[in-house]
């Protein structure tokens, strides 16, 4: 059966001509050369090293998590790409491909196609937002044992002098205990509830709550890279607030970020880093579904900050309910790939949501 998702994923491939690609034979970029053991990747003494600060090898705690979690993940559909972590994977290959990794004050050669290409710069507020949705969560998976069980696991530090990153879980504990416990509490949620004598719908709404709970609760310990923000363009910090915001809405739906539904929703991001004088959604190098999500996130992140924060916590009340939850996805689905949707009309529609809870 071909799904609404399906039916406008096609319709983006004719429409984005000057989209980028971050995916690779249906998965993320680069991801067969990405470990996948731990064993495939560096050790010393028989401790396993991983280096968050190199895109495979941050990449790699993706793929291990994946693969370790996909036996609870029954719930979320057959195959082996309906797991909602597939969002993570995509956002960071997204990310590369975008030009969001390479060091912004141009001090290194750090992620540039002509330098190290595989480098993350701890100096880019994408990559260091990013670690706080790949090694805190990865932390917490150890510290379950859904992960490593048994295996000696460190995170390499920065080369460069970066205090602001935890390397080990009970550093980012004493730095970011709520995160931490939020990430615990969905590991350990994973596992129990798979053997729950409940509905699989009810699963999956709860895992999907419980992930996103966790996931915002890391965007919100991100706050502590807002001082990077000053190394990037006007246009491009008001978009980095804008994608912030925009998780708000998301999370609240709790949409399942498998590979299918993130490729739709990451297509018209934009393509590269904004600079002064991009004026959305009239920037001549990006497509239209380019401009016209920037423009979209753009609108809701200042009527949010117009109605005092009221719009986002309307939003969060309307989606009360399994089926309330699936009326705003498809109301994200138009606001962001349906140029011809009336975003004016948004405070009615949650009007009308709000009248069902």
């Amino acid at each position: 059966m071909i799904t609404l998702v399906t039916a406008t994923v096609l319709l983006l491939h004719s429409l984005h001509g000057n989209a980028i690609e971050f995916t690779e034979n249906g998965y993320p970029i680069l991801w067969d050369k990405v470990p996948g053991l731990f064993t495939e990747l560096p050790s010393v003494d028989g401790t396993f090293i991983i280096n968050p600060w190199n895109y495979l090898q941050r990449m790699s705690m993706y793929k291990i998590l994946i693969n370790a979690t996909d036996v609870y993940m029954k719930s979320m559909g057959p195959g082996n790409t309906e797991s909602p972590l597939w969002g993570f994977p995509l956002q960071l290959g997204w990310k590369r491909k975008s030009g969001r990794l390479v060091d912004p004050t141009g001090a290194s050669l750090c992620g540039q196609e002509s330098g190290d290409a595989m480098c993350i710069s701890p100096q880019s507020w994408w990559a260091c937002v990013n670690y706080y949705l790949s090694v805190i969560p990865f932390l917490a998976a150890v510290e379950t044992g859904i992960v490593g069980q048994g295996l000696q696991i460190q995170i390499q530090a920065p080369s460069e002098t970066a205090q602001d990153y935890c390397l080990t879980y009970s550093d980012c504990l004493a730095k970011h205990s709520d995160l931490m416990t939020k990430w615990v509490a969905f590991f350990q949620s994973l596992k129990n509830l798979s053997t729950f004598d409940i509905p699989d719908s009810e699963k999956k709404d709860q895992i999907l709550g419980l992930m996103w709970s966790a996931q915002q609760s890391s965007l919100s310990a991100s706050a502590s890279c807002n001082t990077r923000q000053a190394h990037y363009s006007a246009p491009e910090v008001s978009f980095s607030q804008s994608w912030i915001n925009s998780a708000d809405y998301v999370a609240a739906t709790h949409f399942q970020s498998n590979i299918e539904n993130s490729k739709l929703f990451m297509s018209p991001l934009p393509s590269r880093v904004l600079r002064e004088g991009d004026s959305p959604p009239h920037i001549p190098d990006l497509s239209a579904e380019e401009n016209h999500t920037l423009q979209v996130f753009g609108w809701m992140r200042n009527m949010n900050t117009l109605l005092g924060g009221s719009l986002v916590q309307m939003w969060r009340s309307a989606m009360c309910s399994e089926s309330s939850r699936v009326k705003g996805q498809a109301v994200l689905q138009g606001l962001v790939l349906d140029p011809t949707f009336a975003i004016s009309g948004i405070l009615g529609i949650l009007h009308e949501m709000a009248k069902t809870c």
